[in-house]
């Protein structure tokens, strides 16, 4: 059972999630909230009355038994049962009116906390919803990535202290048993780790940095998107399909003359950021090209948080490479503080017991793991938030400069259908010892 937590810690958590999403959606145009239908955006009016939505449902109405707020709502903002290709034609509420009803529901979970410390069932739910909330402001970042809106202003940025260059060279990882998900005392966990088991591990090595520019850049200009010898048989027909030639966000005015958009804006591509922007074949293509591989998920865990120790290793409890400390701008690269990705060689403070830079941050990591249950695994009250996944989906690891640090660490587990690229997605490589 999660721990309990400090009321007023919960109500800033609230606010800061909350904050966060204003940010990323005042700004933009009554035409921008409702874009052309993507399969991999959604309406972004719909989007955020579905945030008011998930804290009033699953919290008020459904742990405490509050009339709902707005009538028809279930009809309208449950992301459960409404198909996505529908959200764009429901009577979703205005955009005044949607403000009011985020702000009532806010009011409504901070009006029923009491007390110093709130309840172990509180605890856990408000975290969930705020972290639910913070997932979704990834998303609305990726929406304005993908339909080039102008680049978000946010209160807490910071002067882009990226630059670090290139970080070369592999870490040598041993074998040994690893306790791969999260035990049943952590403070808190989603119901994907459930629960830590053990995984035996072959000694392997892997890069220290994730993949840069510079070095994707190699593969295109290899020809790496025309030779289906490096793609998979899926990938391939993805790439055929697509017709992709390059990343994305990705032009070139000929070769080593790359640039790349962010949000509304073209720039020369920084060849030691890390790549982005990826999907998962395009990362299985690259690797096979340069005679590599990409990482198990128990293989990436094992380089962010194991401690080395003589010929093996062993777990000393920690949650982020660096130890149990909560993140900070030296450290990682999140919160959308930098508004982009850095050097890969930057922040130095970040580093794992094995040398391993940026685990957590900048860039989310694909990994070779297809996202299932581990051992024991049963979902919690938000049934969905995993399980329909299993299977369909490749596991990521670390997250991005976009993810909130609230709730990213070595042991999260994120997940997307391989074909998506517009989510902050790079990768590292590995290969076998």
């Amino acid at each position: 059972m999660t721990a309990s937590v400090a009321t007023t810690d919960l109500i800033e958590l609230l606010h800061d999630a909350r904050s966060r999403t204003l940010e990323l959606v005042t700004d933009l145009s009554d035409e921008q909230l409702i874009p052309p239908k993507l399969e991999t955006v959604n309406p972004l009016l719909w989007e955020i009355g579905h945030v008011a939505y998930f804290y009033e449902y699953f919290i008020l109405r459904k742990l405490y038994g509050y009339e709902p707020i707005i009538g028809n709502a279930d009809e309208i903002y449950d992301s459960i049962n409404i198909p996505h290709d529908v959200r764009w034609d429901l009577p979703v509420l205005s955009r005044e009116e949607t403000h009011q009803y985020l702000e009532n529901v806010l009011n409504a979970l901070v009006d029923r906390l009491e007390g110093d410390a709130a309840s172990e069932q509180d605890s856990f739910i408000y975290q969930f919803g705020a972290f639910h909330e913070g997932m979704h402001d990834e998303a609305f970042l990726w929406a304005r990535q993908t339909f080039g809106y102008q680049t978000p202003v946010l209160k807490n940025t910071i002067a882009n202290s990226g630059s670090g260059g290139a970080l070369d060279g592999f870490a040598d990882v041993p074998g040994g048993e690893w306790m791969l998900g999260s035990p049943k005392d952590a403070a808190f966990l989603f119901d994907n780790e459930k629960w830590a088991h053990p995984v035996n591990v072959a000694p392997f090595q892997i890069s220290r940095s994730a993949v840069t520019n510079a070095e994707f850049v190699a593969f295109v200009e290899d020809s790496g998107y025309q030779r289906n010898e490096f793609w998979s048989d899926e990938g391939w027909q993805w790439r055929k399909k697509t017709g992709a030639e390059h990343p994305v966000y990705w032009r070139t005015k000929g070769p080593l003359s790359w640039s790349e958009r962010r949000f509304d804006q073209w720039r020369p591509l920084s060849p030691d950021n890390a790549v982005i922007h990826v999907c998962a074949y395009e990362a299985d293509a690259y690797c096979r090209w340069a005679g590599v591989r990409l990482p198990s998920e128990t293989e990436w865990e094992v380089a962010c948080l194991a401690l080395p120790d003589g010929d093996g290793f062993t777990d000393d409890g920690r949650t982020y490479p660096w130890g149990k400390e909560k993140p900070a701008a030296a450290q990682a690269n999140l919160d959308a503080v930098r508004l982009g990705t850095i050097d890969v060689g930057a922040l130095t403070d970040g580093d794992s017991p094995f040398g391993c830079r940026q685990m957590i941050g900048n860039v989310w990591e694909w990994t070779a793991s297809p996202f299932g249950p581990f051992p024991g695994f049963a979902p919690d009250s938000y049934e969905d938030y995993s399980q329909p996944l299993f299977g369909d989906t490749r596991v990521l690891r670390g997250g991005a400069w976009t993810t909130r640090s609230h709730y990213v660490n070595g042991k999260y587990r994120n997940y997307f259908e391989p074909h998506r690229r517009d989510v902050f997605a790079g990768f590292r490589v590995c290969k076998d010892a």
